[in-house]
C-alpha cells in the first residue's frame, strides 16, 4: 500500500473501507495470479511506478511466469501502447526479478540473429578481504551494483542492496549492527541469512559469492 492510501485509510476509514471492500469482491472470482496480472495491466496504464513494481513481484510470487507477465503487457497493448509497455519492461530490467536476465541481451531486431548468446552473469570483484573483522559488514559499490557485504567466521554473505518490497536501494544508514531495516516501509532483514524478520515477507537477494586470492567476487 503506498503512503497516500495508508493516509487515506486512517483519515477516511469509512470510506477505504468500501472501496477495498468492492477491490476484493470484484475479484474475488478470479485466482490471485490473474488478478494481480490485471492490478499490473492498470499500474501500466496509469504510469504508477510504485504499484506497477508491487504487483509485478505479486504476480511472481503467485505462480505467474517472467513470459506470462510479458505476455500480459503485449496483449493489453491495444489499451496501453508501446510507449507504456517499454516503460514497464525498463523498471523490470531494474528490479533483478527471476526470469528477466536474459532479456537484458535482446539486441534490437535489425541486429538480432539466431547466434545472439543470452547474457551470462559474471563475477565481479568487490573488495579485499583483508581486515574485514568477524561479525563486520561493509556496503560496497561495484559495476553498478551496490551490495551488503558480511563476513561471518570464515563464509561472506554478499545481498543486493535493494529491498525485495518495491526496489528502494537502502543505504548505509539503514544497517543497524546485523539488522538492515529498508527506510520506505519499514522491512527489516538478518544479514545474518537475510529473511525478513518484520513488516515483510521476502528476503533479502543473496549473490553467490567467493574468495580468490585474497579478493571478494560475486556473481550477477
Amino acid at each position: 500500500m503506498s503512503d497516500a492510501l495508508a493516509y487515506l485509510t486512517k483519515a477516511r476509514p469509512e470510506a477505504m473501507g468500501h472501496y477495498f471492500a468492492f477491490l476484493k469482491d470484484a475479484g474475488s472470482r478470479l485466482d490471485p495470479k490473474t488478478r494481480d496480472l490485471i492490478s499490473v495491466i492498470t499500474k501500466v496504464h496509469a504510469q504508477t511506478e510504485r504499484g506497477f513494481r508491487q504487483y509485478s513481484k505479486r504476480a511472481l510470487r503467485a505462480g505467474c511466469s517472467a513470459d506470462e507477465l510479458l505476455d500480459a503487457l503485449l496483449m493489453a497493448f491495444p489499451a496501453l501502447g508501446l510507449s507504456r509497455i517499454v516503460w514497464a519492461v525498463d523498471i523490470l530490467l531494474t528490479m533483478n526479478l527471476p526470469g528477466f536476465e536474459h532479456v537484458k541481451s535482446i539486441t534490437p531486431a535489425a541486429e538480432a540473429t539466431p547466434a545472439t548468446p543470452a547474457a551470462a552473469a559474471q563475477w565481479h570483484d568487490l573488495m579485499a578481504t583483508r581486515g574485514v573483522a568477524d561479525g563486520q559488514t561493509q556496503r560496497v559499490d561495484c559495476d553498478g551494483r551496490s551490495v551488503f557485504v558480511r563476513r561471518q567466521g570464515r563464509r561472506w554473505r554478499v545481498y543486493d542492496s535493494r529491498c525485495p518490497h518495491q526496489g528502494t536501494d537502502m543505504p548505509l544508514q539503514a544497517l543497524q549492527g546485523d539488522t538492515l531495516t529498508c527506510p520506505q516501509h519499514g522491512w527489516t532483514f538478518s544479514l545474518q541469512d537475510g529473511r525478513c524478520t518484520a513488516v515483510g515477507d521476502a528476503p533479502l537477494r543473496e549473490w553467490e559469492s567467493k574468495v580468490v586470492k585474497g579478493r571478494l567476487l560475486a556473481n550477477w
